[in-house]
């Protein structure tokens, strides 16, 4: 297997690193760096750079050789950040999504996993696509108790984004017929849980073809719409609020654990359904930002986790197939693998007793003698 250019630029991009920075840490040129990653200078670095730049970026000089990955394409993937996300930033978040399908393509390879049923829905207003997808999925009115579940179940892969910046939220997209999610699981279990609902308003209001609105922010505000009215649907919301004028904020902070959402989601719904006036609505947002509730929730819930890695792992474990495994057999490392996982499984794959003792029995041998499995997300 030749090295292959792009293989380097998407490790690179991946930690948010420019050319001339990798330059800087790794004392190779920034002029050698762009030679090593042109498609066709054919200048193959030396096996001193190749170490070096393999520790730097964290990967197995092995990851260099493998074939191309195609890189997702920025227009095809919705970002919930406007104006506060930089391109490098937006690179990182990209580069890591295309590593979490590296890992979604090996694990399709070992289980059937539930088929993408997520329709099109784009003729619709936000708030209508949302009670039409909770009826085409039999949820009728009730909360939903877990939201990683609930797009698992119909197809949608769920990863983690391992990017160290507060400004990347989520992003979506479709590759091909498959549907894909990335959360920042470092924000509070409620905004996470936001970001899933809203990454599925894009998947099934705008990516099914051109979305109805060319400008960004409409369509960020559309998705924001679906989210809000997914997660609190009016029949249920209107059934357990009590008078509204009797809403005050320790009610906001009792109300808002039915529906997993943060306190200022919450109060934004009530006032989108009319049920609080315009007053109610400043006097309980500035309470609410004066006690932080913007940026955190001091009585938060439990974080959705995802059933399918679950399941996945668990059968695995019984194989005797480990993290350092499947690292080995993508070319990368354990802890690459388990940045793309966390927040969602409460334990990863488990390592042998240093991931580098030969596994009880490979995974190449596990798919052959075991037809895969189908997993189903309840």
């Amino acid at each position: 297997m030749e090295f292959n250019p792009s293989r380097l630029a998407l490790g690179r991009k991946r930690l948010g690193l420019s050319k001339t920075t990798l330059a800087q840490e790794s004392g190779i040129s920034v002029r050698s760096l762009g030679y090593y990653e042109s498609e066709t200078s054919n200048v193959v670095p030396s096996e001193e750079h190749l170490n070096t730049l393999a520790s730097i970026l964290k990967l197995p000089v092995e990851f260099f050789f493998g074939p191309d990955l195609e890189e997702f394409n920025c227009d095809a993937a919705s970002f919930r950040s406007l104006t506060t996300l930089t391109a490098s930033e937006r690179e990182a978040a990209l580069a890591n999504g295309r590593f979490a399908m590296l890992l979604s393509d090996w694990i399709d390879k070992k289980f059937h996993l539930p088929a993408a049923s997520i329709p099109s829905l784009r003729d619709f207003e936000p708030e209508g696509a949302a009670q039409a997808l909770r009826d085409h999925w039999g949820l009728g009115q009730r909360p939903i108790s877990n939201v990683v579940h609930c797009l698992e179940s119909r197809g949608a892969r769920v990863f983690s984004l391992p990017v160290d910046s507060r400004a990347v939220d989520a992003f979506s997209l479709w590759h091909g017929k498959v549907p894909f999610v990335f959360l920042n699981t470092k924000k509070s279990a409620e905004h996470t849980r936001f970001d899933c609902a809203h990454e599925l308003g894009h998947l099934t209001l705008h990516t099914h073809g051109t979305p109805r609105s060319s400008r960004k922010r409409e369509i960020e505000t559309e998705a924001n719409r679906f989210a809000s009215a997914f997660l609190m649907p009016e029949g249920d919301l209107l059934a357990h609020i009590p008078p509204p004028r009797t809403i005050t904020v320790r009610t906001i902070h009792r109300l808002k654990k039915r529906w997993g959402v943060s306190a200022i989601a919450l109060v934004f719904r009530l006032h989108k359904l009319k049920v609080i006036s315009d007053w109610q609505y400043r006097s309980l947002c500035v309470q609410l930002s004066g006690d932080g509730y913007r940026s955190s929730e001091a009585d938060g819930i439990r974080r959705d986790g995802s059933q399918i890695f679950a399941k996945v792992f668990s059968a695995l474990k019984t194989e005797g197939i480990t993290r350092g495994t499947i690292a080995r057999e993508l070319n990368l490392t354990p802890s690459l693998i388990d940045s793309l996982l966390v927040g969602l499984v409460i334990a990863s794959v488990p390592t042998s007793t240093d991931d580098g003792d030969a596994p009880k029995s490979s995974a190449d041998d596990f798919a052959e003698r075991v037809p895969r499995p189908n997993l189903k997300v309840v």
